[in-house]
């Protein structure tokens, strides 16, 4: 069982918190094995929080008996951090346990010096503070989570949701992953950086372009060109390439081969059926293809992601 550590502190964000709650410390009788979590904190009594909202929390001395630790958020001007939970936290990050912060959490992390010389991010209204107090972080300024060794680190606060459900497919795979956001009601895993969600107008109704989209992903096994999912949203080739790496920030064919990379690890996941015969029902045009760019996605071959996260 992994334990878990949610870090809970007098000006913790209410929905991070939430959100690192819903993930890993929802009681799931559905599945075998789970998180086991607290909600900790290095305070001796309650916390008051937002809204005059008081959280009872575990208090605690030491992260010695957690596995994952998560900051949901931090204070994102320079303040003190205890020496307590200074040396905690650095020495769970010595140990080369799993660390993740959400939104603004990477500020903590960043203070401690966790972060130098790795990858990085936060949310894009912090980026300019973040980067000018710590140029030694490599920040990615367009992702809405980024992993470095045991470090994951996630942009606005609803990308909590990404990084934990990463985590989670990481740690019990693809469907337990699936189940989890199908409860949540939000997409399993979202492609694309956090340019999509700036400043961006609401459409007011579905357009051309999101009924290409939505054909795409229903028709996924398919062979799609791209010249044909630009005659459906009725745009240029041209205008539709600006367009989707715009939405996305990836261009349509990359899109395309990461949408069947999923429908390939649900596959191996769930049966065992033939590599080239998975392939086709993946939207490949071949085994060799499909072997290429999982590995070159996921960091292994199908067979090794067959052997484990499949059914057996």
């Amino acid at each position: 069982m992994i334990a878990v550590a949610i870090l809970a502190h007098p000006q913790v964000a209410l929905f991070e918190m939430a959100c690192a709650a819903e993930l890993f410390a929802l009681p799931r009788p559905e599945f075998e094995n789970w998180y086991q979590t607290d909600v900790v904190s290095f305070e001796s009594s309650a916390i008051n929080s937002l809204a005059g909202l008081v959280l009872q929390t575990k208090t605690v001395s030491s992260l010695e008996d957690y596995d994952v630790l998560i900051v949901p958020s931090w204070p994102t001007s320079a303040g003190h951090v205890s020496a307590a939970l200074e040396y905690q936290v650095k020495q769970f990050a010595q140990q080369g346990k799993r660390i993740l912060s959400f939104c603004s959490g990477a500020f903590l992390l960043a203070e401690l010096g966790l972060l130098s010389q790795r990858k990085a991010t936060t949310h894009w209204r912090y980026e300019e503070a973040f980067r000018s107090r710590f140029p030694d972080v490599e920040y990615q300024n367009n992702v809405l989570y980024v992993f470095d060794g045991t470090i994951g680190c996630s942009a606005g606060s609803a990308a909590g949701l990404d990084l934990g459900l990463a985590v989670i497919r990481s740690d019990f795979g693809y469907q337990v992953a699936n189940q989890v956001a199908k409860r949540l009601v939000v997409s399993s895993h979202r492609l694309g950086g956090q340019s999509q969600f700036v400043e961006a107008p609401i459409l007011a109704v579905p357009n051309q372009f999101s009924h290409a989209i939505e054909w795409a992903q229903r028709n996924i096994t398919q062979a799609i060109h791209v010249g044909q999912l630009a005659q459906k949203a009725n745009m240029s080739r041209r205008t539709f390439d600006r367009k989707f790496r715009s939405s996305f920030d990836l261009s349509p064919k990359e899109w395309l081969i990461q949408q069947r990379i999923e429908r390939a690890k649900g596959l191996l996941e769930s049966g065992d059926t033939a590599i080239e015969v998975l392939a086709s029902q993946s939207g490949f045009d071949n085994a060799i293809t499909m072997r290429h760019h999982f590995r070159r996605l996921v960091g292994v071959s199908p067979k090794q992601y067959r052997a484990q996260f499949g059914a057996t």
